[in-house]
């Protein structure tokens, strides 16, 4: 029974609620002191140890409950034990949610929150900086955010916070503030739907994922939304073909959560509601998009049947758009650097019949520059690792280390088996020295040759597999033409280094194109002047050394760009596709990004991925609302950040900031400094978009303002570096280089730019910049994904080491909380996610339906199956068109939509039976209702009696009132003239006239008081007059009895100062007489005193004397004594003597002997 405090903040606030056994809790019900409850509780806290990030704050957009009191499960004591409102209302919610909870003990909450700062590059990423510094030079004593959860110890209450000690003591107390405690379920939770935890919260929500994670449970959902955690390992037979065929038909809940079920519910939902679905993966790069769009499509498309022709070929074009398409990054080893969405046609069996793919905004900058730990794309390592020894020959590929396109990381992904097959020489120096990357995935070689047979499978032939190696190998050889200024120019022009001619030999070469004339085109433009005729006069301008490095990555970009379209167009072409009814669309494009340098291409991902967000939010958040707002159910509204303000900023027509970037491309001499200043003078004061020197990260501070700007995003705020805007959204080729290309001799190099003539964009005004195609194209997707059923995925990166068994804490649950998906657990504490209109399912059995119950109306009809399935009350609610599911009910709701007759029959006949019973509740209910009408209706007589009464009491108080009013007025001087006659008995002289006086006005009052009640007629001015005339009777004898009281009060002053004088004459007086007494009685005392010394010396002498005679006395008396002892003794003796002499005489007698005569005794 623990309580969470989950920190993501300061150091500064933990919180603690109680925790106690059911008796324990009833027992102290009759008591209101906390320490009487303590008795019979224990306090826990769970403390969530998250690096510091910013300002703490309260969570008020986590939880809409806000006060109440204390109600834990099982205790129906309605006092608060001195725990946080916000914390108590959160039990008492969880209580009425999980009614079978009842007996167990009543857990409370702890949860800490920090406010992230807006300028923050990445809430993430914030987070672990901070967690770096703690650990190190701060010496906070926090361990790592992958810690997630710990348990604390309540301490004491600290106002308004709480305090806590952590339960393994190596950290310091911890204050926490009440809003921010939530409710925690058992120590260890294991659930397979976070809406099945006993509490609904952000705590309960990480420490579920975090403990399944552990146990290689990576799938999880929210009500119908599936998290899925990267377990960056492989997990056995977590995707098996048999795990297919279980999850084949099966409900949401019945098995549990996989990838498969949601794809499963996708087709089952496109089956029954005869609409095409959306999947949308989502998550921050590393998070695991890519591979979970690989296993959706993988059940989509062997689910129905085994894979075929078709499915194989959708299949197949996973490992094509990843070679081209993906790249390693500092956050992700298989980064997707386009956006794709895939679609699988089915027909009305739901057989696939074709598949469809389209792709969103490659980054083109990374063909040219990469970060040190970053490589280019997967397809260029590819053919230096894995390409047969001939292949490489032809296309002339060495080592990553010969290509300045490859300058980034230079080590391929292998295994310790692939490694040996790869030749040293075509090893870096990097690799040589640390060795292969290791990825449980990607492998370069062998992923060479799967690309190889894909593209073998896709239909090309050897003869176009090598064209589109040829290209890339072109790229390649192009990025090592260098150029270096041109001594014999006079106009300041370049020219291609001696060095780079192998290179653009090469390049020409694969390219189909003279290597003059490509040398020529790279380091001069062609001009046409305005005059001379229509065609002008044509003038070679020649290129300074930056302007050659530009048209050299221009054209590098241009040829690799276009030949991925063509590789997406040769899928598309070579899918077969016969007519479709419907269709599932996976949506896997890049994730919010944000880096120490962000430019053009992170500022558009992240666009794209706003607009995700706010169709998530419309979708599940606002629309989720309104229905039920619509449909009447009552559910509490829930608050959530809308991000529609961003995408005006971003995407508006007037002052967006595509807009602005258009109309800066258009200008004669654009400027991207120009540009910024016209974005924050356009949107000054907007709160989304700051100047960069407010960013908390030092590299951003740095920045000029008209250098780049800080945008707010959903995800945290980003700062843009826009001095490069301009350029990477027109990747236009000069003229004189799309030409040339144009007239290429390589036919795949020719078909990529067929479409494109040359001068068709020449000019400024008809240029179409990259920002606005993006925008169009994203607007199309939208739109697709608007008018579609949708499924979300939401993939969670879970730390930041990219590697198993690791969760950091802080780290998921910042992509949780920027995912919407805290939001969405809020909601589906009040929600109901599944729903039916009742047409829709009374048309389902209404041929199945005998005469009497194919006349009940389709809600009476839904309300009886409904009840005749023995389904809980709490689980459905009634709407006005539709009939909705709680979460965690999908099991009992496809049981319903289940169409096969055996199971439509079964519950037909439920539903006779429970109909029939409830005919007789409503008749037995209506008679009851009889009853209480007539007793209504007697009561509402009553009522009607009770009105009248007050109608007639109104009209007449509203007549009288003036008089009234009068009466009560005058009547309230009477106060007055008691206390005149209480002053008037104080005189002792005209008492009696003044009483008398008193009396006369008393009757004056009664008479004005006759006159009022007497005259019906009286005006209320007559009234006044009385009453002033009555007042000033009391006035003129209150002040004479005033004087005469005052003359009474002098005379007796005078007297009590007379009486005093005489008195003080008398005490003086008597004061003598005292002294002298007491004079009198001091000599008195003093000679008493002599007489008692000398009676007591006397006394003294005289006790002495009869002591000593007393002691001779006694002495005498002891001799005496003593000497009678010794006669007596004496005496004794000398009878004794006697006696023997007669005895002696008898014996001598007998013997005839004689007797000696004693001798005398002495005394």
């Amino acid at each position: 029974d623990l309580v969470q405090v989950l920190e993501d903040g300061p150091v500064h606030t933990v919180g603690t609620a109680v925790r106690g056994s059911r008796e324990g809790l009833q027992q102290s019900e009759s008591h209101d002191s906390v320490r009487e409850a303590q008795h019979y509780a224990s306090a826990h806290v769970r403390v969530q140890d998250f690096p510091a990030v910013g300002n703490l704050h309260a969570v008020s957009a986590q939880n809409p409950l806000r006060c109440g009191r204390l109600a834990l499960p099982g205790v129906q004591s309605r006092r608060a034990y001195g725990l946080p409102r916000p914390a108590i209302d959160r039990v008492r919610s969880a209580k009425r949610r999980n009614a079978h909870h009842q007996g167990q003990p009543g857990r409370l909450p702890v949860r800490l929150h920090a406010e992230r700062g807006a300028d923050d590059s990445g809430a993430d990423c914030a987070l672990r900086e901070r967690d770096r510094d703690a650990r190190t030079d701060r010496g906070r004593n926090l361990p790592s955010a992958r810690f997630g959860a710990r348990g604390a110890r309540l301490e004491g209450k600290v106002p308004p916070e709480y305090e806590v000690q952590p339960e393994d003591n190596k950290h310091p107390k911890r204050n926490c503030i009440p809003e921010d405690i939530f409710p925690s379920c058992e120590a260890v939770s294991d659930h397979d739907d976070n809406c099945e935890l006993m509490f609904l919260n952000e705590a309960t929500l990480l420490d579920n994922i975090k403990n399944r994670y552990y146990k290689d449970k990576i799938y999880t959902y929210v009500a119908n939304i599936l998290i899925a955690v990267n377990p960056y390992k492989e997990i056995r037979d977590l995707y098996a073909k048999t795990t297919i065929k279980r999850y084949n038909g099966k409900s949401l809940g019945e098995l549990p959560p996989h990838v498969y079920a949601i794809a499963d519910k996708a087709i089952r939902d496109m089956r029954v509601l005869k609409l095409s679905q959306s999947i949308i993966v989502s998550g921050e790069s590393g998070a695991g998009k890519t591979e979970s769009t690989k296993y959706l499509l993988r059940y989509l498309c062997d689910a129905a049947s085994a894979a075929g022709p078709i499915e194989q070929k959708i299949l197949d074009a996973n490992p094509i758009l990843e070679a081209f398409g993906n790249a390693k990054t500092t956050r992700n080893n298989n980064s997707s650097r386009f956006g794709k969405f895939i679609e699988v046609h089915y027909d009305s069996k739901c057989q696939v019949v074709g598949g469809h793919i389209s792709h969103y905004l490659l980054e083109k900058s990374r063909i040219c520059t990469q970060s040190p730990e970053e490589r280019n794309y997967h397809v260029f390592y590819l053919l230096c690792a894995g390409a047969p020894q001939q292949l490489r020959d032809k296309l002339l590929i060495g080592k990553p280390d010969d290509y300045r396109y490859l300058s980034g990381c230079t080590q391929y992904f292998s295994s310790a088996e692939t490694d040996r097959k790869i030749p040293n020489s075509q090893k870096s120096k990097n690799h040589m020295a640390k060795g292969s990357l290791k990825d449980p995935i990607l492998d370069d070689y062998n992923d060479f040759q799967d690309l190889d047979q894909a593209l073998t499978r896709l239909g090309l032939s050897e003869g176009q597999k090598f064209e589109i190696y040829g290209l890339v190998a072109a790229v390649l050889h192009l990025g090592n033409v260098n150029f270096e200024d041109n001594p014999e120019d006079a106009k300041g022009g370049c020219r291609v280094a001696t060095s780079s001619e192998r290179a653009i030999t090469i390049t020409a070469k694969l390219i189909g194109l003279d290597p003059s004339e490509l040398r020529q085109a790279l380091v001069s433009r062609v001009m046409q002047s305005k005059g001379g005729g229509i065609k002008g006069t044509v003038i070679m301008v020649p290129l300074k050394v930056y302007e050659a490095n530009n048209a050299r990555d221009a054209l590098a970009k241009a040829l690799y760009s276009r030949l991925f379209d063509h590789i997406v167009s040769l899928i598309n072409a070579n899918i077969p596709f016969q007519a479709s009814s419907y269709y599932i669309g996976v949506l896997d494009i890049a994730g919010f990004e944000y880096f120490t340098v962000n430019s053009f291409e992170q500022f558009c991902i992240n666009y794209c991925n706003e607009k995700l967000q706010k169709f998530f939010n419309d979708n599940i958040l606002a629309a989720e609302q309104d229905l039920y707002k619509r449909e009447g159910l009552n559910v509490p509204e829930i608050k959530f950040t809308d991000n529609q303000d961003i995408i005006e900023l971003i995407e508006s027509k007037s002052s967006g900031i595509f807009n602005l970037l258009d109309e800066e491309s258009k200008l004669p001499k654009p400027s991207y400094a120009h540009f910024t200043s016209e974005v924050h003078s356009a949107w000054q004061g907007h709160y989304r978009l700051s100047l960069p020197r407010a960013s908390r990260l030092k590299a951003h501070r740095v920045l000029r303002d008209d250098e780049g700007f800080l945008v707010r995003h959903f995800a945290g705020a980003v700062c843009y570096n826009t001095n490069q805007f301009i350029e990477k959204n027109n990747d236009a080729l000069h003229a004189s280089l799309e030409g040339l290309v144009q007239e290429s001799e390589n036919p795949l190099l020719k078909r990529l730019f067929a479409s494109g003539k040359v001068g068709a964009t020449k000019g400024k005004l008809a240029f179409i910049s990259v920002g606005s195609k993006f925008k169009t194209q994203l607007g199309e997707l939208m739109d697709k994904l608007e008018k579609n059923g949708t499924n979300f995925i939401r993939c969670i990166k879970p730390n930041s080491r990219m590697i198993d068994h690791e969760f950091e804490g802080g780290l998921a649950l910042a992509q949780l909380k920027c995912s919407g998906t805290t939001s969405v657990l809020e909601l589906m504490e009040y929600g109901y996610p599944s729903r039916v209109p009742f047409n829709e399912l009374y048309n389902m059995y209404k041929s199945f339906l005998p005469p009497e119950l194919a006349r009940l109306n389709p809600r009476t009809f839904c309300e009886a199956m409904l009840h005749s399935l023995k389904l809980n009350n709490k689980d459905f609610k009634f709407g006005i068109t539709k009939v909705f599911f709680r979460p965690g009910k999908f099991v009992e709701f496809d049981r319903i939509m289940k169409s096969d007759p055996e199971n439509l029959k079964a519950i037909v006949a439920n539903v006779k039976k429970w109909l029939v019973r409830s005919r007789w509740i409503k008749s037995v209910f209506c008679a009851i209702c009889v009853i209480k009408l007539k007793n209504r209706i007697i009561y509402r007589n009553k009522c009607v009696l009770l009105a009248q009464k007050t109608i007639r009491g109104y009209l007449a108080r509203k007549r009288h009132q003036p008089r009234i009013k009068g009466i009560v007025k005058i009547n309230a001087i009477k106060t007055n003239l008691g206390k005149m006659q209480e002053i008037a008995t104080q005189l002792k002289v005209e008492r009696e006239n003044m009483l008398r006086q008193v009396a006369d006005i008393q009757r004056a009052i009664e008479d004005a008081v006759g006159r009022i009640k007497g005259n019906a007629r009286i005006t209320p001015a007559e009234i006044d007059a009385l009453y002033a005339g009555v007042m000033a009777k009391i006035d003129a004898q209150m002040k004479t009895i005033h004087v005469k009281l005052q003359e009474q009060r002098n005379a007796e002053e005078q007297e009590r100062l007379r009486k005093i004088q005489a008195a003080l004459e008398a005490e003086r007086r008597a004061k003598e007489e005292e002294e002298r007494r007491l004079r009198e009685e001091e000599d008195n005392r003093r000679k008493k005193a002599e007489m008692e010394a000398r009676r007591k010396e006397e006394e003294a002498r005289r006790l002495r004397q009869e002591e000593e005679d007393r002691k001779a006395a006694l002495a005498l008396q002891a001799q005496l004594e003593k000497e009678a002892q010794e006669d007596i003794k004496y005496r004794q003796q000398l009878e004794q003597e006697r006696r023997d002499h007669e005895l002696a005489l008898r014996l001598a007698q007998e013997s005839n002997g004689q007797v000696e005569d004693s001798p005398p005794l002495l005394r």
